[in-house]
């Protein structure tokens, strides 16, 4: 029978590329993909996740009913009210022996920008804990830092995507999007196609550096001394925009002080990337009247990550190419909604509107908005690994939600073994990931098709999730969940349960921050597609209209209170528009300036030598994502990346006396992982590389080091010393 349901458009559950999708339910209870080629960002173009996304939402897949920890020890299906009773019944006792900072919440860069918030608000308002971050610390945290220090605002791309083909030049750090976001490759192909050029950093010759003009093989974790050698170069050459600097920017003769400590010769020690390549990096970059820098993971997943961010920066700065059109610094957003999910405070510093937990004006608004004691909301918390850490011992309970950290951590065989020692661990999720199936209570939860909600991807755009199909009997949302917790533990009000009424309440409380969200609603984003921050609301607009007078400092125009002189035909308020473009006009700074920060190259937290004496690096496949939870459950996905590999040079692989596919083992200071061999001179000799979407043996994240930036807190997924055996057997 032909199917004539209409299709709902909605965006992919993965990256944050949030492309645009349609779905359909077929008579058969299946849902079908169709392209939606309206929204700008992907038109209509999927990558093989986005179109199996719905593989997930079968009931042999994912999770259909509460499952409780038995007296025998194993998980059995369970009610609701039994499930939740355990969960309230066991927050209680902890916090009434340990205190409330013994219970500890871990969040997700997947969930909505609704769950985020209502899961911040949980945590504060009926936990009373400081022990709340998320994995989005292991994601993109050393840029927001970067960023924060040199502009005064942290967004991950300040303009849209439809700028990059327009440029002329684009330095790429530490990313594959022809592997990681397949969709976005079209942007660099149409630039070059426009005439400019494209520079890809990293240490691997990948599927997107393969497509540059230029491709530098810094050795990993000297990404920072590779940015310095090229503004010691623009200095050198005179390739300074020295009006530019002088009117938009301060700090300068510090900055270019540092640089110039990083002679070309001495850079090419450190990286191994030579100095005629460096001069003809900085060549392409200065030439074109416009150019950008973006970044990943690779520069960002280092101990000194918000150092190296901050030194591309410095680049841009001196060259004039930042808060100008068709230029800046960017980052590359890994998670679907990793933006959008540290902006409304499910970070352990951050209130919701990216306000700083700290600040007491900050504080008043927010609770304002709760309906609580300014002084009740507890200060900051342990980052990310911090609190993984602490399980156990200082932190009790757990509740964990919409992640995977036995596959996702650093140092994960330690990070399980924390998780095992906890007195009480909830998950919600999905489907059984390897850290639902270590808790003593999992909640079923809705998927992104079931449910509304908005997402905030990498531009900055805040789009719209609709709810396609009515989810299976027995999976609630996240949303009803903390709503049944809240009643439970003697909150009645506060929790609702509908996405629309959270976000109305999210875009008071943001009101005014940084990630002023008060200006759109859900119909604005069904209209318009999708609507950039900030988005401040006309005055007199709502309850959460802003209060004080000043600057704004992220577009840098007056705001006041009283009448906002911008109304409609009929007299009431119009909606002002988003902000696709930050800083043309000033930076979010006091006083309008970007700030140059000093910074000078120092070593990886572990070097190679002589007991291990290769560098490994991590990183993603086209047909996995993230820890591999939901997209190693898909048939198709698993068939084209079936399990973990070792990438290795063919001179060390000769050394070790291996062939293709022999399985070989990586050793580092914290434990073993083996996966067969995949030889390919795209990797630096001194280099293995290993994808972390797998638990077990080939778990690429029971290796990795768990030093934190001392800004960020993000720890050094990107560079570990190992040394690779070969290993006797199939």
């Amino acid at each position: 029978m032909q199917n004539t349901a209409a299709p709902t458009p909605t965006h992919c559950p993965y990256c944050a590329l949030q492309c645009g999708m349609n779905l359909t339910p077929a008579a058969d209870g299946t849902v079908e993909v169709s392209e939606r080629p309206d929204f700008p960002v992907n038109r209509g173009a999927l990558c093989g996740k986005g179109r199996t996304a719905p593989a997930v939402l079968s009931s042999g897949v994912r999770l259909t009913a509460p499952l409780v920890r038995s007296d025998e020890g194993t998980l059995v299906p369970a009610g609701w009210d039994e499930a939740l009773g355990r969960i309230a019944g066991n927050l209680t006792r902890t916090r009434a022996e340990y205190g409330a900072d013994a219970l500890g919440v871990f969040g997700g860069g997947g969930l909505t920008n609704e769950k985020a918030y209502a899961l911040g608000k949980f945590a504060r308002v009926v936990l009373g804990t400081s022990q709340i971050d998320y994995n989005g610390r292991f994601c993109m945290s050393s840029a927001a830092a970067a960023g924060t220090k040199a502009f005064g605002l942290d967004r991950g791309l300040p303009f849209p995507l439809e700028d990059i083909p327009r440029t002329g030049c684009v330095i790429l750090v530490g990313s594959n999007p022809a592997e990681t976001m397949p969709p976005s490759l079209r942007y660099f192909t149409e630039l070059r196609e426009n005439g400019g050029t494209l520079i890809v950093v990293d240490p691997r010759r990948t599927k997107t550096a393969e497509q540059a003009d230029l491709h530098l093989a810094p050795r990993p974790g000297t990404d920072l001394a590779l940015a310095l050698g090229m503004l010691h170069l623009v200095v050198a050459e005179g390739r300074v925009d020295a009006e530019y600097v002088e009117e938009r920017t301060a700090g300068w003769e510090e900055a270019r002080a540092a640089a110039m400590a990083h002679w070309p010769e001495y850079v090419e020690r450190i990286t191994g990337v030579s100095v005629p390549e460096l001069r003809e990096a900085v060549r392409l970059f200065c030439g074109p009247d416009a150019a950008m820098v973006l970044t990943a993971r690779g520069p960002e997943q280092q101990a000194k990550g918000t150092d190296t961010v901050g030194a591309w920066i410095n680049l841009c700065l001196a060259t004039g190419r930042a808060g100008r059109p068709l230029s800046g610094y960017g980052c590359l957003t890994g998670q679907g909604n990793g933006q959008g999910g540290r902006e409304h405070g499910q970070k352990a510093d951050q209130l919701p509107g990216y306000r700083k937990l700290t600040d007491p004006a900050a504080r008043r608004h927010v609770a304002g908005v709760w309906g609580v004691d300014p002084d009740s909301l507890p200060g900051p918390g342990r980052s990310a690994y911090e609190l993984l850490d602490a399980l156990g011992t200082e932190i009790r309970s757990l509740l964990v939600m919409g992640s995977n950290p036995v596959v996702s951590a650093p140092r994960a065989a330690h990070v399980e073994g924390r998780l095992r020692e906890l007195d009480f661990l909830a998950v919600c999720d999905v489907v059984l990931s390897e850290t639902a199936a270590l808790a003593d209570v999992v909640l079923p939860v809705t998927q992104w098709a079931e449910e509304t909600g908005t997402t905030t991807s990498l531009e900055g755009r805040v789009l719209l999730r609709r709810r396609a199909i009515t989810p299976p009997d027995g999976v609630r949302s996240d949303l009803e969940v903390l709503h049944g917790l809240a009643g439970r533990l003697g909150v009645e009000k506060g929790f609702p349960t509908d996405p629309e009424e959270v976000f109305e309440e999210l875009r008071r409380a943001s009101a005014g921050g940084p990630a002023d969200y008060s200006g759109i609603d859900y119909r604005r984003l069904a209209r318009e597609g999708g609507v950039f921050w900030p988005c401040p609301a006309p005055a007199g607009a709502h309850d959460g209209d802003r209060t004080t007078t000043g600057t704004d400092r992220t577009t840098g125009t007056r705001r006041t209170t009283g009448t906002d002189r911008t109304t409609s035909t009929t007299g009431t308020p119009a909606p002002r528009p988003g902000t696709p473009r930050l800083f043309l006009d000033r930076f979010a700074t006091d006083d309008g300036r970007a700030r140059f920060v000093p910074v000078s190259h120092r070593p990886s937290a572990e070097e190679a030598d002589d007991e291990y004496p290769v560098l490994l690096t991590t990183g993603r496949v086209v047909a996995q994502y993230q820890s591999g939870a939901q997209t190693r459950r898909v048939g198709e996905l698993n068939a084209a990346a079936p399990g973990p590999f070792v990438e290795l040079h063919p001179r060390l692989a000769a050394r070790l006396g291996v062939a293709q596919g022999d399985p070989v083992a990586v050793v580092s200071r914290r434990g073993r992982a083996v996966a067969p061999a995949r030889i390919t001179s795209a990797i630096r000799p001194d280099t293995v590389f290993m994808p972390f979407h797998w638990p077990g043996e080939g778990r690429a994240n029971t290796l990795t080091n768990p030093a934190l930036d001392p800004t960020s807190r993000m720890p050094e997924f990107k560079v570990c010393a190992v040394r690779v055996e070969a290993v006797a057997g199939p």
